[in-house]
């Protein structure tokens, strides 16, 4: 049982070096190379150059920063606008009024952006200030909209999901064909939620609707447009077999820039934000997978998955108790490491056993980003809550935390429905 000893020092490791407030990035490569280090010596080390190498020079993760620079694009040009403007007469018809809006408008940015924080930002950029004016419960409008934001990580594109796919060795496209369905049922189950809270906390929170003057349908239209025109260009040419999703994600860069330019106010200057902020965002990410690779060479050459993994086999583990257990641990995670640190250190790990069990990796995969998008909106890490209360900077971030806790419960209710009936995830992928 020395893997065990091993496990238990690496885990003690990681959290000391992440609760001491280094950088994720950094703690794990310093403790992969340390592991490496002091497990095989120091020829061990001869290889790290090429691995770092080797990790992020991928053609399928160049579609990480090409997916994020489309979504900026939108966001800088004002595109994004038009999503809640467009969507508004239609959902505020329903129970909950605004707050609909907040959950379907981020449902279609998520379509075009693959971004949590993007998605939030975005749609709470616009809606915040209606729902300030027509006096809506200000823990339920921020909840919703940082709730909201998460599905940016479910439904593709999804950053999360070609990252896991290098890990996984799996089609990023199959993993975002096995992603629609649950991101529809959780958008389906976020305003069922609020819909319920129209009923009981009434006068309180989501009494409200729009009373602004009637929209034409044409004018509906013309702001939904251009969305479903880059939603058609993006995904439709992915899930068709035409173009892969780096090539589509180029393909989306330039059709945001033209719809930017036509539909919005996209300038030299906004141009260049959205460049400077898709390199900061892109340079984070892709050091934090560089740093995951040492750290899963340093794992994989020592063997200790594999160790894991036969252990678990040799416990007669249940399926649903091996399920329980690795949700307890990304939940736990996910209040002390960022949504990507916690996958690129979790799926080299915790994949091997999945596999021997028989759970399918693809369901795997969607269960992942499912715990990570809950990690998302849970303190001290969540970065959603954060993007929601910059957007507010008059207002408290405990409301934002209160109105996220429904969210998180029906995340954890998707998961077990999703395990219950992985036909959920995935029947499509099966179909195509």
């Amino acid at each position: 049982m020395a893997w065990a000893f091993e496990l238990i020092v690496v885990t003690a490791s990681l959290l000391f070096l992440l609760v001491s407030g280094m950088w994720a990035s950094i703690a794990i490569g310093l403790l992969g190379t340390a592991y490496l280090y002091f497990s095989v010596g120091a020829n061990g080390l001869k290889a790290l150059g090429l691995i770092a190498w080797g990790s992020v020079n991928s053609f399928p993760l160049a579609a990480i920063p090409l997916f994020i620079f489309m979504a900026e694009i939108l966001l800088k040009s004002g595109v994004a606008d038009r999503v809640y403007r467009g969507i508004t007469p239609l959902a505020s018809r329903l129970p909950g009024g605004l707050l609909q809006t907040n959950i379907i408008g981020c449902g279609v940015f998520s379509a075009i952006s693959g971004s949590s924080t993007a998605t939030a930002a975005a749609i709470g950029t616009v809606s915040l200030p209606q729902l300030k004016a027509q006096g809506y419960n200000p823990t339920i409008s921020t909840g919703s909209l940082a709730a909201g934001g998460t599905l940016g990580i479910l439904i593709p594109p999804s950053i999360p999901l070609i990252i896991y796919s290098t890990f996984a060795e799996i089609s990023a496209a199959k993993l975002f064909i096995a992603g629609i369905l649950p991101g529809l049922l959780l958008v389906v189950l976020f305003c069922g939620f609020l819909a319920l809270a129209n009923s009981f906390i009434n006068r309180e929170a989501s009494t409200k609707k729009s009373t602004g003057q009637k929209i034409p349908w044409i004018m509906v239209f013309n702001d939904l447009f251009p969305f479903l025109l880059l939603i058609v260009l993006v995904l439709g040419s992915i899930y068709a077999g035409i173009a892969t999703p780096t090539e589509a994600a180029a393909v989306g860069c330039l059709g945001a820039a033209v719809v930017g330019k036509i539909w919005g106010n996209l300038s030299y200057a906004n141009f260049r934000a959205a460049t400077g902020s898709t390199v900061k965002t892109t340079g984070a990410i892709m050091l934090i997978v560089m740093m995951a690779l040492v750290f899963s060479y340093a794992v994989a050459i020592t063997g200790l998955p594999k160790q894991l993994a036969n252990w678990v086999g040799t416990q007669e583990m249940s399926t649903i108790t091996l399920i329980l257990f690795l949700g307890s641990v990304y939940l736990v995670m996910g209040c002390i490491i960022d949504s990507i640190g916690m996958m690129v250190i979790t799926v080299p790990l915790f994949l091997p056993i999945v596999e021997a069990v028989g759970i399918d990796p693809v369901l795997f995969g969607i269960m992942v980003v499912i715990f990570i998008e809950i990690g998302l909106i849970t303190p001290p890490i969540g970065l959603n809550l954060f993007v929601i209360h910059s957007l507010d900077p008059d207002g408290q971030l405990l409301p934002i935390i209160k109105g996220a806790v429904p969210f998180v419960i029906i995340m954890i209710l998707m998961a077990v429905l999703l395990w219950i009936f992985p036909a959920i995830a995935l029947w499509l992928p099966s179909r195509m």
